[in-house]
């Protein structure tokens, strides 16, 4: 049995409805990879038991990074100042005819470094060369949800591939990281070829993760082509039956939180809020009107190639900011309701539901522990306020996944950093050379 405490620690108390609260002077119990306990701290810890000091920390739910891309950070900053359509046409799918499964496995590498480091325990990924992420994930020893892109334009073999790749994540056996299937979005997609997604999903216990309703653009296209919105067209193809995680949903109407509202029980959706910012876009995710239809919204970053950062804590400082904006209200999005977003939304959205998102007893043991002593933080009038407006990745000073410390003191456990970045610097240029002209596709949404 592995036992570990999390030692004198504060803890963040994350219910399912009203506000956070702190725990002062904590020892969090672990056995097997599963919180035990988390009781007042004892001034003795039997022989045996690995010790993780945790005083002048603050022990939180690990973050998880609900959608992204994670190889796409060898593309960070190669993009920019770009609208949406030729950031497609003119950069992203040209840079990704020079996609290997070396360039996927050392930019995932990279990105999962990245996460730990900054407090996420978990992230949800979206691409391409999928057994090549879920090493790298193995091999830094994050949790993670791989879903395997295919779009229609390259045909049906394309899509039994995909469909494969997700079967064989399954059987690599890695004890931290599941499968998903990746149907890039509606509009790439053709609605036979989601029914079969949804088929397969349903057969084989697969959920389903992919772009849908990212704009408004989008939305309103769908309705001129189709009659119908992206969330109507999921429903119609049983996607949303079978159960799914939607990226964005930017272009969400009101009449598809009714539809969504019908499958809130394996249904949720991803929020990236920079990315809409980044590309004035015009639109963002409709929280308030998810939350009325009981949708699970977590935080994500999307890919390093608009995002910049794979960095939560900015991703969910956004999403309060955002909103309130939004809603021309002060008094919504609160702390508390960020960081439930954040933790218990980040969980649902991952496939986990109940085994994570909170520090309570039964549940995964999956923990960061935070320094909120630096400059840019004192003083703490609120731990709460802090955590969603003050504190950075860098805060971050030791991570827990699945019972194993893998960050401790701000450094990599299992791998060493300085190699990673190393890796990524040599071969990022061969990714953004666009000598071998070509596109893996054209945005027509």
């Amino acid at each position: 049995m592995r036992q570990l405490v999390v030692r004198n620690c504060a803890v963040l108390v994350v219910p399912e409805v009203g506000e956070c609260s702190i725990e002062p002077a904590r020892d969090i119990w672990i056995d097997d990879g599963v919180i035990t306990a988390i009781k007042p701290t004892s001034p003795v810890v039997a022989e045996g038991i690995k010790v993780v000091e945790g005083c002048g920390l603050l022990a939180v739910p690990g973050l998880t990074n609900s959608h992204t891309h994670s190889p796409m950070v060898l593309m960070r900053g190669a993009a920019e100042d770009l609208p949406l359509d030729r950031w497609f046409n003119e950069r992203i799918w040209p840079m990704e005819v020079n996609l290997t499964p070396e360039l996927v496995r050392v930019g995932a590498r990279l990105a999962c470094a990245e996460m730990l480091l900054g407090g996420v325990t978990t992230f949800v990924d979206h691409y391409f060369h999928s057994d090549q992420i879920a090493f790298a994930a193995a091999e830094t020893g994050i949790r993670a949800d791989l879903a395997p892109t295919f779009f229609s334009s390259n045909g049906p073999d394309e899509r039994e591939a995909a469909y494969d790749a997700a079967r064989g994540i399954g059987e690599l056996g890695l004890d931290r990281v599941t499968a998903s299937l990746g149907p890039h979005a509606p509009y790439t997609v053709t609605g036979k070829d989601l029914e079969r997604t949804a088929e397969v999903a349903r057969a084989e216990g697969f959920r389903i993760h992919l772009h849908a309703a990212e704009t408004m653009d989008q939305t309103t296209s769908s309705q001129a082509r189709f009659g119908v919105t992206p969330v109507e067209v999921l429903e119609r193809t049983g996607v949303l039956d079978a159960g799914s995680l939607i990226a964005h949903g930017c272009g969400i109407l009101p009449g598809d939180l009714a539809i969504l509202e019908r499958y809130a029980d394996r249904t949720a959706v991803a929020s990236c809020p920079k990315v809409y910012l980044k590309m004035a876009i015009g639109s963002t995710t409709p929280f308030r009107g998810l939350r009325e239809a009981g949708i699970a919204v977590g935080a994500g970053t999307d890919g390093a190639a608009v995002h910049n950062t794979l960095d939560v804590w900015e991703a969910l400082r956004l999403i309060g900011l955002v909103e309130k904006q939004n809603e021309r209200d002060a008094t919504w999005m609160t702390v508390s309701d960020v960081l439930r977003m954040a933790t218990r939304g980040g969980a649902a959205a991952a496939g986990l539901g109940a085994k994570a998102g909170a520090l309570e007893a039964g549940r995964l043991a999956d923990i960061a522990l935070v320094d909120l002593n630096q400059p840019h933080v004192q003083p703490v009038h609120d731990p709460r306020a802090a955590l969603v407006y003050s504190t950075r990745a860098s805060d971050v000073v030791t991570v827990i996944v699945d019972g194993d410390v893998v960050v401790h003191e701000r450094r990599l456990i299992r791998l060493d950093l300085a190699d990673i970045v190393c890796q990524a610097r040599e071969v990022a240029p061969r990714l953004v050379d666009f000598s071998q002209g070509g596109s893996v596709q054209t945005y027509q949404p």
